[in-house]
């Protein structure tokens, strides 16, 4: 349907451009249900990559979704303009006593350092308490998916011997999953990172289901209903550039990496990537949205307590057809 984004947010501009509906703070709902409310904590270091990427997947929902941009109070970004941040960033700190239907936690470039060495540790922990009150349903990513297995579950994180580094096929391992309606049985996901974490490290007893893996990079997505989150440990709403963008970064930075497997048409740097996941992004995006919609209290504020004592989203819109 469409994307509520701040009044102004370049993303937005991006996004009409591209053909997804956009609205800012100002305008009209949909006057059937409530937007859904989504923060997006971005601890990427290009977060207005991020920003469009994760916007256009839930602008193309067909439920209206409202997002919030959300920074670490302890983190002052070094490679996002300080306006940029100022005009359309909160403070986790000034909104922790908001519910949200949905949360997101991307990935990080800390991943080669001990958990509880990363200086802005502290107050993850704190967020990842606060999911548990106050979000419906989280959806964690690369380095954010490994922080919340650590947290919630003290799952180790292992150092590669290089770089997982590509396109690697996928597996759908619960097909009955509602997350992963209608996507193939086999399919293509970036993948960039330098740690992993095992299938003998998944607690026994745990409620953990495995969703997606991949012969060659381990586990990718994990359902942990416990805690209401879906853990993605590799990079799905990547653009088709956005691999060659951190390979040609790494290198002019003289970092040892190889090129990204399955990647470059014929193997030349010099050949247009093509996309061959853009289709399941979106259909595993939309299914998140889907659940949160089903699930999610139609009252904001009963977010937390027992849902059910109270209608959610998807019932109350039912009830008026």
């Amino acid at each position: 349907m469409s994307i509520i984004v701040p009044k102004g947010l370049p993303a937005g501009y991006t996004l009409a451009t591209e053909g997804v509906m956009v609205m800012n703070n100002d305008s009209t709902v949909c006057p059937l249900h409530r937007p859904l409310r989504v923060g997006l904590l971005n601890l990427m270091p290009n977060k207005i990559d991020t920003e469009i990427q994760i916007a256009r997947l839930l602008g193309s929902t067909p439920l209206q979704v409202e997002l919030t941009l959300v920074k670490i109070t302890s983190h002052s970004p070094k490679n996002t303009p300080h306006e940029h941040l100022a005009s359309f960033y909160q403070d986790w700190h000034d909104i922790q006593a908001q519910k949200f239907d949905g949360f997101i936690v991307t990935g990080a470039p800390v991943e080669t350092i001990p958990f509880e060495q990363v200086y802005y540790w502290h107050e993850l922990t704190h967020i990842f308490r606060w999911t548990q009150t106050n979000v419906h349903r989280c959806f964690n990513i690369c380095w954010g998916a490994q922080a919340a297995m650590h947290y919630f579950h003290g799952m180790p994180k292992y150092t590669l011997n290089e770089k997982a580094f590509g396109v690697f096929k996928h597996h759908g391992v619960e097909n009955k999953s509602p997350y992963l309606k209608g996507l193939s049985d086999d399919f293509n996901i970036p993948v960039s990172r330098w740690t992993e974490m095992r299938y003998t490290d998944i607690p026994t007893n745990s409620g953990i289901s495995v969703l997606i893996d991949s012969p060659d990079t381990g586990l990718c997505l994990l359902d942990d209903p416990n805690h209401h989150a879906l853990n993605f440990f590799n990079h799905i709403e990547y653009d088709s550039h956005s691999l060659a963008d951190e390979y040609f970064r790494d290198r002019e930075a003289g970092r040892c990496v190889h090129r990204p497997r399955n990647y470059f048409p014929e193997d030349c740097e010099a050949l247009l990537p093509k996309n061959q996941w853009r289709s399941h992004a979106h259909l595993l995006f939309g299914n998140w949205i889907n659940q949160i919609s089903q699930t999610t209290p139609a009252d904001l504020n009963d977010i937390g307590q027992d849902s059910s004592r109270t209608p959610s989203i998807g019932e109350v819109s039912r009830s008026g057809t």
